[in-house]
């Protein structure tokens, strides 16, 4: 068989190869704990659950409008006015069965091949895919742990270059945990505004946050039209498995999004639609509860982390990962992914799944209970100290 050409260009998630060879040792009966996966422990909100029940006994099991649910786009718009402080109609909304259809729509809506886009790195490796799928060129922004893995705003304006057509933004950021301050946005913002560039700003873990205030670069003066929100209900709600998200921007671009979503999706599921509007209407608790857990777990899993030998660990402001340095391990990232998930028990992630700017780190979800956390540091801690 001929594959197309652009297949070769396309990556994946190394945290799923990852589960898949820890889900393989389990078979075999080894136990393994999990700190390589992405995803709350938590289990989805009860109201939320009994919306997607009523939802389904009352019909809402056919096709919906491509772009999302009015109800449900009115209560998005409703939810970023209330938080980024900006004015949002609901025909800016688009919902996508997940938010990574919304990296992929619009890079593919707004990137020519041969332009550049500038994304974080380390980062969410989905972001470099889709920019070397559609034959554009991936500029990486190295985040250094030096500079609690924001941008270096000098190195940034460096990048940018007549081609540069998109840049990605991320925070708090997947893998590191670091936070853009507003002092960063407003630099980013002031080097863009003027230039024939939109900014993708991934925000998905914006409640997930232990210090500070969230600012969205789409807030600051002229932005909003220049800024593509990227935002869901996985992290916050613990929604993984609906597959539920949406981006926010300029009403011309939703229109060509809507196209892209009747040409590969039809449209997102109705159901879930109807659980995302409870979710953002309902009680809030259980989502302040589950960031409070993670917050607690942050500061068990750095602690444990800075009193194992050749681990250093800063203290990420948000999302739910750790990105501990082990250059003084002597192994690389690979090498002690591998040691760890086989020797171990513990899966955790290569920074270089991340981009190569990620070498000579790991990354540890801490969506995962205390008590585990606990035993997997001690295990860590073993096998480090034979080296």
């Amino acid at each position: 068989m001929n594959f197309a050409e652009r297949m070769s260009r396309l990556g994946t998630e190394t945290a799923f190869e990852v589960l898949a060879k820890a889900k393989a040792l389990e078979a075999k009966g080894k136990e393994i704990i999990h700190l390589e996966i992405g995803e709350p422990d938590f289990d989805t909100p009860v109201n939320i659950r009994e919306a997607a029940k009523k939802a389904l006994d009352e019909g809402w099991t056919h096709y919906g409008p491509a772009n999302g649910l009015p109800e449900l786009r009115k209560a998005i718009a409703e939810e970023v006015s209330k938080t980024r402080g900006i004015p949002v109609d609901p025909d800016e909304v688009v919902v996508t069965p997940g938010a990574k259809p919304i990296m992929f729509f619009t890079i593919l809506a707004l990137v020519n091949e041969g332009d550049e886009v500038i994304y974080p790195n380390p980062g969410f490796p989905i972001y470099e895919s889709v920019i070397n799928f559609v034959n554009a060129k991936a500029v990486p922004i190295p985040l250094r742990e030096e500079n609690e893995f924001r941008f270096d705003i000098n190195e940034f304006k460096s990048l940018v270059t007549e081609k540069t057509r998109m840049v990605i933004i991320n925070s708090p950021q997947n893998p590191t945990g670091g936070v853009l301050t507003k002092e960063d946005l407003v630099e980013i913002a002031n080097t863009v505004k003027n230039k024939n560039i939109m900014v993708l700003s991934d925000e998905v873990y914006i409640r997930i946050l232990y210090e500070g205030e969230h600012h969205s670069i789409a807030s600051l003066d002229g932005m909003k039209e220049k800024t593509i929100i990227l935002d869901g209900f996985s992290k916050t709600y613990s929604m993984t498995g609906w597959r539920l998200g949406y981006g926010v921007m300029p009403k011309d671009l939703a229109a060509h999004v809507t196209k892209l979503m009747v040409n590969s999706n039809s449209c997102t599921c109705s159901f879930s639609q109807r659980a995302g509007i409870e979710a953002l209407k309902g009680p809030q608790e259980e989502s302040y509860k589950m960031v409070e857990q993670f917050h607690k777990r942050r500061d068990v899993i750095v602690d444990g982390l800075n009193k194992i030998k050749g681990f250093k660990c800063l203290k990420p402001k948000g999302a739910f990962y750790v990105f501990p340095n082990i250059k003084e391990t002597g192994k690389s990232s690979k090498e002690l992914e591998s040691i760890l998930l086989n020797e171990a028990g513990v899966a955790a992630l290569s920074g270089t799944s991340f981009g190569k700017f990620g070498d000579g780190y790991l990354r540890f979800s801490y969506a995962n209970s205390i008590e585990n956390i606990e035993k997997a540091l001690e295990r860590i801690d073993n096998v480090v100290s034979k080296f």
